[in-house]
């Protein structure tokens, strides 16, 4: 049989490509599995994904055990540390041993320090907003018509299309 020639022509995936520079960034940070940064809302759930995030990974001295260090704000602490125990069997489960022994919790405002910008929130992207109603267009077009001005006339067109088509409360 000839061996078989591959069918990539030349092409990579980039995960494939972009898979040691992930390795290198986390483990910088003391991930030696950086599995657990790349899917941190599979390991621990939605729940506490949106509230914390991970940090670093430090080892101590004797070796035995690391301490994971969850970054959260100020009033989703208590309900973190309510938590350690499971969140530490899940985030053991990624390593396959018993890797983490402690977490610490440090607590910062939403904004602020470095790692305290970035948001905690997961967002689903928005809806499309709903297509307009033709005769709020007609109507809107018809007010801003005499208007010379192509810049002006085209604002007070979605002007008048916002007057127009906002809901009565």
């Amino acid at each position: 049989m000839p061996p078989r020639r591959p069918t990539t022509k030349g092409f990579a995936r980039s995960s494939t490509l972009l898979q040691d520079r992930i390795r290198k960034a986390s483990e910088s940070r003391g991930f030696a599995e950086s599995r657990l940064l790349t899917q941190w809302s599979e390991t621990v759930g939605e729940e506490v994904a949106a509230i914390a995030r991970p940090v670093k990974v430090g080892y101590g001295r004797g070796g035995m055990g690391a301490t994971l260090t969850l970054l959260t704000t100020g009033a989703q602490a208590p309900m973190l540390e309510m938590q350690k125990e499971q969140l530490r069997a899940k985030v053991n489960g990624i390593y396959g041993y018993n890797a983490i022994s402690r977490i610490t919790i440090t607590q910062t405002a939403p904004t602020g320090f470095a790692d305290g910008q970035a948001s905690f929130q997961h967002r689903a992207p928005k809806p499309a907003p709903p297509a307009p109603n033709p005769e709020a267009v007609a109507e809107a077009r018809r007010i801003a018509a005499p208007v010379a001005d192509a810049g002006l006339r085209e604002a007070l067109e979605a002007l008048a299309q916002n007057v127009l088509t906002r809901s009565k409360r």
